[in-house]
């Protein structure tokens, strides 16, 4: 399937929102509220971003996106932080992967030393695969950190990849 990565528009919100609404209401995956509003969740997923990404299918459907900003500020502002959704009918088709891909190539073009991952819920294995599989590692376990919404307080990992070449500073 052609899939096109670009960056996100205004008139894309819609199906953006279309996108990100069972997922954060599963209270599975993200730790925002399952009862957030549209509105908190634009300005979370888009404004609060220093880049929205979406990717487009061959039909020009939006399945899935992701955003990049800086994990800190300030002195730590040169580590960067991801959040990333696919469509639940266009999981398992690597979508997820390519938008890792390019979200770390546009970390580097940014100017980013690192992207962090700050809580990667545990049992969200399908997300810990791909990780992995692009290059972070697990850097630390925060028992209980996160309040899944059916199996109660489920441990949350830490995950980190350099955008340098040779070992951090």
């Amino acid at each position: 399937m052609p899939l096109q990565i670009r960056p996100y528009e205004a008139a894309d919100w819609p199906a953006l929102w279309a996108l990100l609404e069972p997922v954060f209401r599963a209270g599975e995956t993200f730790p925002h509220d399952p009862a957030i509003t549209e509105a908190d969740a634009r300005v979370g997923w888009v404004e609060q971003s220093q880049a929205v990404m979406v990717a487009v299918d061959a039909a020009g459907a939006l399945v899935g996106s992701y955003y990049l900003r800086p994990n800190s500020l300030a002195l730590g502002a040169h580590v960067a932080n991801a959040g990333y959704v696919v469509a639940e009918r266009s999981r398992r088709q690597g979508i997820g992967s390519r938008l890792c891909q390019h979200s770390l190539q546009a970390a580097r073009r940014l100017g980013f030393r690192l992207m962090q991952f700050n809580l990667v819920v545990s049992t969200n294995t399908a997300g810990l695969r791909c990780w992995q599989r692009n290059g972070f590692e697990i850097v630390g376990t925060m028992p209980g950190a996160f309040r899944h919404q059916r199996l109660g307080y489920v441990d949350a990992l830490v995950m980190l990849q350099s955008l340098v070449e040779g070992p951090p500073p």
